[in-house]
C-alpha cells in the first residue's frame, strides 16, 4: 500500500476513534459519576500511551526537567479542570451538541496565544474563530423568550476554554518527549480527577464498567494520539490535522445514529456555520504550512496530540504556526 494512502487512513482513524469519546462518554454518564468518568478516560490513555511506549525509540526526543514544572504543572492542573467540565456539560446537553462545542476550545487557545503569547491571526483564521463563536452561541442559547443559556453547553465551553490555556502551556514544553508528556497527562490528571471524585462522593462503578471507561479513554484519547503521529511521520502537520478536523462531525453523526437524538433547525444552522468554520482553519493550516522558505517546526495539538514535525527548506529557526484544531493541544487529552 502506499505510504501516503496508508497514513491519511492513519490519520482518519485516528479522528474517529476520538470521535467515540463524546457519544460512548454520553451513555456512560448515566450510570458514573462524571468526575469518575473524566479520571478513568485519563487514566486510561495515560497507561496505553506507556503500553505503546516500551516499543518506542526513547532516544528521539530530550525528557522532561525542573524548567520545564511551572508548565507541567498548569498542564496537569488544567486537564483535571476541563475533562470534569465536559463531562459534567454531558450530562444537560447533547452529545450532539457537545461535540460541535468542543471546538470552542480552537477559539480559546488561539486568542489566548494572541493575547499572552503575542502570536499573530491570520484574516482566514479570525474569520474562523468569530464563526466558531458564533456557532457556539446559537448551539448554547436556550429561546429568546427567557434569554437563558444552557448550562450543559456554558460548562462545555469551559471546558474549551480551560483546555485553550493548557494547550498554551503544553506549547511551552512541546519539543520535549511526546509519549513523557501524554502519560504526565494521562496518569497524573486521570489520578487527580478520580481523588476529587472520591472526595466530592461520587462513588466507583464495578471493575466491568471502570475496564470500558478505560478501554475508551486509550481508544479515544491513546491510541488516536498513536495513528495521528504516525500519520504525520508521513503527510506532515498540516494534512494530517486537516484529515483528523472530521472528528467532531463524525462524533455528530454517532450521535445521532446511536444515541437516536433529534436534529433541531438551531442545530442545523450552528453546524453549517462550524463546518464553513473548520473549512477556514483547515485551509489557514495549509497555506501556513506552505507559504514560507525556511525551517518550520510545527506542533500540532488536540487534547493530548502533541506532535513536532520539521520542514527544512533554506535556513533554519523556530516558527510556531496558528491554526486548525491540532495546532493546540488534542486534545480531550
Amino acid at each position: 500500500m502506499n505510504k501516503k494512502i496508508k497514513a491519511t487512513g492513519q490519520a482518519l482513524l485516528a479522528a474517529c476513534l476520538y470521535a467515540l469519546n463524546i457519544p460512548l462518554s454520553k451513555v456512560f454518564l448515566q450510570a458514573i459519576g462524571p468526575m469518575t468518568m473524566a479520571g478513568f478516560l485519563y487514566l486510561g490513555a495515560g497507561l496505553g500511551i506507556g503500553l505503546i511506549y516500551l516499543f518506542y525509540d526513547k532516544d528521539k526526543e530530550d525528557l522532561l526537567d525542573r524548567e520545564d514544572l511551572p508548565y507541567t504543572l498548569g498542564m496537569v492542573v488544567l486537564d483535571i479542570l476541563a475533562p470534569i467540565l465536559l463531562m459534567m456539560g454531558l450530562v444537560w446537553t447533547k452529545s450532539a451538541n457537545a461535540s460541535l462545542l468542543n471546538n470552542f476550545e480552537i477559539v480559546a487557545t488561539s486568542l489566548i496565544a494572541w493575547m499572552v503569547f503575542g502570536e499573530k491571526i491570520s484574516g482566514l483564521l479570525a474569520l474562523a474563530i468569530f464563526l466558531m463563536t458564533l456557532a457556539s452561541g446559537i448551539l448554547s442559547f436556550e429561546g429568546a423568550q427567557s434569554l437563558e443559556f444552557s448550562k450543559g453547553s456554558i460548562l462545555v465551553l469551559l471546558a474549551g476554554l480551560s483546555w485553550g490555556f493548557e494547550n498554551n502551556c503544553t506549547r511551552k514544553i512541546a519539543h520535549k518527549n511526546t509519549f513523557e508528556i501524554v502519560m504526565i497527562k494521562g496518569i497524573c490528571s486521570g489520578l487527580g480527577s478520580i481523588i476529587i471524585a472520591l472526595v466530592a462522593g461520587e462513588t466507583l462503578p464495578g471493575l466491568g464498567d471502570l475496564c470500558k471507561i478505560m478501554v475508551l479513554g486509550f481508544l479515544a484519547y491513546g491510541l488516536s494520539i498513536f495513528f495521528y503521529i504516525r500519520a504525520q511521520d508521513v503527510i506532515g502537520a498540516a494534512k494530517t490535522s486537516a484529515w483528523y478536523s472530521v472528528a467532531p462531525f463524525v462524533a455528530v453523526l454517532l450521535s445521532i445514529i446511536f444515541l437516536k437524538e433529534g436534529l433541531s433547525g438551531q442545530f442545523l444552522i450552528a453546524l453549517a456555520i462550524m463546518v464553513l468554520a473548520s473549512i477556514l482553519v483547515v485551509a489557514d493550516t495549509m497555506k501556513r504550512a506552505h507559504s514560507h522558505q525556511h525551517s518550520h517546526v510545527i506542533y500540532s495539538y488536540n487534547h493530548g496530540h502533541i506532535v513536532k514535525k520539521t520542514l527544512v527548506h533554506s535556513h533554519s529557526h523556530k516558527h510556531y504556526l496558528s491554526g486548525n484544531h491540532h495546532d493546540h493541544l488534542h486534545k480531550n487529552l
